[in-house]
């Protein structure tokens, strides 16, 4: 799949998924947020704990971008694909290729996978599962910088994603993974803390799901672990491991930061409503 296919499957990913919907709620200023002296939020103050004195991870988050001189090093130059709302140039390498920190040719990626990559390529990007008003998969929603919000309660945190209106929900009540899980888009997860990294373990995918906008496939074998740790009030650092031995030879792990934005809400979001693109979706 060509740099020039990526970036246009990515862009169109987030057209559909309504992207231009990110500033809300002008008007709010969250309680509890702490602020620098001219009142803007303060994203370097102490991250926040809960009741039960474990990090908070409550907040509205979105991807923080990979810097420009990577995603040129890795991808070229990006401007002409870049247009208003939707600029590949403040997007996470990830997004653009999940194998990205490995040299070309070294990709552990297994034959039948790489052929599956390669029907997907030749589509263009147009059937990445969010065009068709279908989840995003894990952690690929993590990836799409469009804002999503995270709720923490006692045994429950949920995600809930704005760009395809679906709900994420991690268990740290205890409990573990169905013994025989129903294939879900995003799988069964449970946390548990490691001091203040909350590590969560996801298992019981269906094989619909893309790791990137490129194509990459996953199989119903599919094991997660990602770590999620609050550095400070404004950034959440985190790690993401996957391990799927039917598609790729060996486990690897990708690591990134989501930025909070402060005194902001997501909306509703219905892909399916009114919506006008997809008939007009041909391969480049």
């Amino acid at each position: 799949m060509t740099v020039r296919q990526i970036s246009l499957a990515i862009l169109l990913v987030s057209a559909l998924a309504g992207s231009q919907v990110d500033a809300q709620w002008l008007n709010h200023r969250a309680p509890g947020t702490p602020r620098t002296p001219d009142g803007k939020a303060d994203l370097a103050a102490r991250a926040p704990r809960g009741p039960d004195g474990k990090p908070d991870l409550s907040g509205i988050w979105r991807i923080e971008a990979t810097p420009l001189e990577e995603l040129t090093r890795l991808f070229g130059d990006l401007s002409p694909l870049s247009v208003p709302g939707d600029d590949a140039r403040t997007f996470s390498k990830y997004l653009f290729n999940i194998l990205a920190d490995f040299k070309p040719g070294e990709e552990p990626i297994r034959p039948e996978a790489a052929k599956l990559f390669g029907q997907r390529a030749s589509g263009g990007g147009k059937d990445f599962p969010t065009g068709h008003c279908l989840p995003a998969g894990v952690p690929t929603a993590l990836l799409i910088p469009i804002p999503f919000k995270i709720i923490q309660t006692p045994g429950l945190i949920a995600l809930l994603f704005e760009g395809d209106n679906t709900i994420r929900q991690i268990y740290t009540d205890g409990r573990t993974h169905p013994v025989d899980p129903q294939p879900l888009w995003l799988g069964y997860s449970v946390g548990k803390w490691e001091r203040d990294t909350l590590v969560v373990d996801t298992v019981g995918f269906n094989d619909r799901s893309w790791l990137d906008g490129g194509g990459h496939p996953h199989s119903e074998a599919l094991h997660v672990v990602e770590r999620f740790h609050r550095r400070d009030f404004g950034h959440l650092d985190i790690q993401a491991t996957i391990d799927d031995p039917k598609m790729y030879t060996k486990p690897f792990t990708i690591t990134f930061s989501e930025r909070l934005q402060p005194d902001s809400d997501i909306l509703e979001l219905f892909c399916a409503e009114n919506e006008k693109d997809r008939i007009h979706l041909t391969a480049p």
